[in-house]
């Protein structure tokens, strides 16, 4: 029984630690990583209170360091999916009348454990299992996650306050209720943050989760998962399964008391997942809510007026942080003729101090990318643009899987703006320029806003504000984050809401109060103190007949 109103005020965003030689996180970090790599881990699914375990261990291997296994996990089947919804729907009814402050300071709680004793483990299973450096590592599984679980709780509490008025006789006031039956999560290998906050929004909400993330990210989602569990989330309320994609949704998207997906992938899987969910509406108790994040391909637009090297540094940090492999990574480039060989000059010398290697080399800029899949796709684009006439490579291009997924950061300038590697999501690092004539900028931002499907992330270079405006309102459907003067990756909760449009995905804004209302059901209940007993209105009446 509620017996207060409590306040969630709007949090801080998380401090990003530095992890420069001779800081405290740094050593702690390293002591992680060290730890981690001394044992190997068996994954089980967490289902219901069950670590559910399988005859199908599957091994986890560092992307950087392919022969070495973090450990193994339990790959599941379509009778394990099963009984994850029916765990589920077990817990469905418990966890959606426990009181909203329960609820919410298990997800604060999950956020101080975080934030303190398990950021090394979180940052060192990201680092290790996902090929992610040290302060690429801290900005999402510390940093991103812990914001997304404390900015979510502000959100979901102003929510709640939001009520309906009240005329005289009469009290109305707005519930907001969990969906009705389970929803599904389905998360990235790129962002463990992403991977945190699909599940626990919906969960947050009162909604109980079916959470699969990507296979190449269960070293770092089972630490999240029991992170959650030490916070007190009951059991059932997120069930941790490792299946196949085909199953999971053979079960779910066939499932009566499917309420919701939340998705963040390819915009293929999306289109698919979304024609199955419509063939089946008729099956199902409530129309289920679709939320989904799809792919990208990001630009940045240079103005003649634009500053070199805020340019450069721009293209450099977007386009190859994290090996290029963040849904908002910068992958086509429009530079203008006045400044193009100026900016070729210094982004091919920038790039060429870039060190490559293993997370624990805490020098090394680039590492691996995720898998050999992705690995063969990127080279087979390079190898391809090694051919062709129209288009060359500036910077880097070279491939080797011996030890690791490594491809060097890489720049290909075209001839036509149509050349496939301005218009495909290639998710690794490799960046395409065009160079236009520099008094043709509108219509190069036509071209831009014209060449891809996609409307993810953006941003535009200029000192000259005609420009700068110009490019804000031509591009106003191209970007569902546009960025001025900065690269276009690096959102922050509660700052940058994040999500696109178009083949991009729903636009539903994750790190903001948007999100949060698609996995609300709103009531409205209407209260009369003093209640009619006469059907009869005042307009009925006789003319020149006074009532008795």
């Amino acid at each position: 029984m509620n017996i207060g109103n409590f306040s969630y005020p709007m949090p801080a965003n998380e401090p990003v630690l530095s992890y420069a030689p001779g800081s405290k996180e740094r050593e702690l970090l390293k002591k992680a990583l060290k730890e981690l790599k001394s044992k190997k881990i068996e994954v089980p699914m967490y289902i219901g209170g069950e670590e559910v375990r399988t005859q199908n261990k599957v091994e986890i291997h560092a992307p950087h360091e392919k022969k070495f296994v973090l450990g193994t996990y339990n790959l599941g089947n379509a009778a394990d999916v099963k009984k994850a919804i029916n765990a589920a729907l077990k817990a469905k009814e418990k966890w959606a009348n426990l009181t909203w402050e329960n609820r919410a300071n298990i997800f604060l709680k999950a956020a101080d454990l975080l934030a303190t004793k398990y950021r090394p483990e979180i940052c060192a299973t990201t680092m290790l299992g996902q090929s992610k450096n040290a302060f690429q590592a801290e900005i999402d599984a510390a940093c991103e996650l812990i914001d997304f679980l404390r900015f979510n709780v502000h959100f979901l509490n102003e929510i709640y306050s939001q009520q309906p008025i009240s005329s005289a006789g009469i009290h109305n006031r707005m519930e907001y209720r969990p969906l009705e039956g389970f929803v599904l999560a389905i998360t990235p290998f790129n962002f463990t943050a992403i991977g945190g906050n699909l599940p626990t929004s919906a969960a947050m909400c009162g909604n109980v989760v079916v959470w699969k993330c990507a296979n190449t990210q269960v070293y770092s989602a089972q630490m999240f998962m029991r992170i959650l569990k030490e916070a007190g989330l009951p059991d059932g309320v997120i069930n941790l399964v490792f299946v196949d994609g085909p199953v999971l949704g053979d079960v779910c998207f066939n499932h009566p008391d499917f309420a919701g997906i939340h998705f963040t992938g390819s915009t293929g899987v999306f289109n698919t997942m979304w024609k199955h969910i419509g063939e089946n509406t008729k099956i199902y108790k409530s129309y289920p809510r679709i939320v989904g994040e799809t792919g990208g391909k990001d630009f940045v637009i240079a103005h003649k007026s634009a500053d070199v090297d805020v340019l450069v540094t721009a293209l450099c940090r977007g386009a190859f942080e994290y090996q290029g492999q963040k849904c908002s990574a910068a992958s086509r480039a429009y530079i203008p003729s006045n400044i193009a060989a100026e900016v070729k000059r210094k982004l091919v010398a920038e790039i060429k101090t870039m060190k490559m290697g293993s997370v624990e080399d805490f020098t090394n800029f680039i590492n691996a990318v995720i898998d050999e899949k992705s690995f063969d796709k990127l080279e087979g684009y390079i190898n391809q643009v090694k051919k062709d006439k129209e288009a060359k490579i500036l910077v880097g291009g070279k491939c080797d899987k011996s030890k690791g997924y490594f491809i060097e950061p890489t720049v290909v300038e075209v001839s036509d703006p149509h050349y496939e590697t301005m218009c495909t999501e290639l998710f690794g690092p490799i960046l395409t320029i065009y160079i236009y004539d520099e008094n043709k900028f509108e219509e190069t931002l036509k071209l831009l806003d014209t060449t891809s499907p996609y409307a993810l992330t953006g941003s535009v270079i200029a000192r000259d504000r005609a420009a700068v405006d110009l490019a804000t309102k031509k591009l106003r459907n191209s970007a569902g984050n546009f960025y001025i003067n900065d690269k276009p990756t690096g959102a922050v909760v509660g700052q940058q809401p994040f999500g696109g449009a178009r083949g991009s995905g729903t636009n539903d804004k994750a790190g903001s109060i948007l999100n949060l209302y698609r996995w609300l059901s709103a009531r409205t209940i209407k209260e009369t103190f003093v209640p009619a007993t006469d059907y009869r209105y005042p307009f009925l009446q006789e003319e020149g007949k006074k009532k008795l």
